[in-house]
Parts: structure tokens; sequence; C-alpha cells
């Protein structure tokens, strides 16, 4: 089905946004994976392993976005090529600086599958302290850029349902961890702080 969505014409500085995002993303994740590593191995409290299942879909999300051909057609001194690589490196530099800052602020507590620790601290500082899921928002805006900087924005149709689904079943698990680990702490951060825009949603 993706294959049959008409694709966009996109130019070099967009696909040169990107690929410095993916490094500068993969960077974060590596320092962020470190920092875990220096905290040292506590015993977990507990722990949701279908949590891999849900990353798993919304990696295929995410990866629905990139499938297909890419038509490098823009002049890539054209007012469009630049503006779209300027949306592009705006999107990848929100998305990196926000799953970093995210990372920072979780420290040990930073993990890929659901868990807690048996010193886990509930993290409200940070970017937590406006939205109690910013690194998934950090994925949005990733998923964005690649979809603008690929020419697939009418992939999104299909891919961003399927990356919605496993985010909201992430959180979902995330959730009841929390709340149990938590209590009425989680209960009143959850009041006061919106699961991903600030204020709304």
């Amino acid at each position: 089905m993706l294959h049959r969505l008409p694709i966009d014409a996109v130019g070099l500085p967009g696909l040169a946004a990107i690929m410095l995002g993916f490094l500068l993303f993969f960077i974060a994740l590596i320092a962020a994976r470190r920092r875990v590593a220096r905290a040292g191995t506590v015993p977990t409290s507990q722990s949701a392993s279908i949590t891999w299942l849900w990353i798993a879909v919304q990696g295929l999300g995410i990866a629905m976005v990139g499938f297909g051909p890419i038509l490098v057609a823009l002049d890539p001194m054209s007012a469009k090529a630049i503006v779209e690589g300027v949306v592009i490196l705006a999107l990848m530099l929100g998305a990196v600086g926000l799953f970093d800052a995210s990372s920072r602020a979780m420290g040990k507590n930073w993990a890929l599958v659901a868990r807690t620790r048996s010193d886990h601290t509930l993290v409200q500082s940070g970017p937590f302290a406006w939205v109690r899921n910013p690194i998934y928002v950090a994925l949005t805006l990733f998923m964005i850029a690649m979809a603008i900087a690929f020419g697939h924005t009418r992939n999104l149709i299909v891919a961003a349902p399927i990356y919605l689904l496993g985010t909201w079943m992430r959180v979902s698990n995330e959730e009841r961890l929390l709340r149990k680990q938590f209590g009425a702490a989680y209960d009143d951060y959850a009041a006061r702080v919106k699961r991903f825009v600030p204020g709304i949603f």
C-alpha cells in the first residue's frame, strides 16, 4: 500500500539535515545508556516485558515513514530546498535536544523497557515538568522530520496510527508501573502534568 502513495521531490539540504539528526540522536542514545551503566546495577522493582512488543510497533510506524523511493529533484539552492532543510534540521534538533534533556533528567531511571528500580525516583524535573512523556514527543518530531526529508509525508496516513498505537500501549504499561510504585504521588503528578502537550493533552 505504501509504495502506491505519491512521493514529494526533496533536496540535498533536507537529506543532509536528517543524516546529521540521525547521527546526533544516535550519540544521545549511547550517552543515555552510558549514564545508566555508570549508575550501576540495582534490582528491578517491577517490569513489563510486553513493552518489547510495543517498542516494535512504534519502530514499525517510524520505519514505514522511510519506506519507498526518494526523489532527489529539488535544486539544492532553491528556496524550497533550503526551507525544507531548515525545517527538518529544527525538528531533528528539537527531537535530539528533548530526548537528551529527558534522559539526563531520568538518569539511572532511563530504560528502553518499562521497569522500575528498587531505588527508582519519580522524575518531575526538566522536560518532565511540562509533559509526562517527553521522549515520545521527541520520537514524534523525529518521525515527522523523516517523512519530510524523504518526501514521504503521505506515508504518515498509515504510519502515524501504528506509531501512536505502540506509544499509547507503552504509556499505559509505564503508568501502571509508576502508579504501583509511587501511588498518590504519581496521581498528583499526573493531575498536574499532561501526557504529551503542555496544558492540553
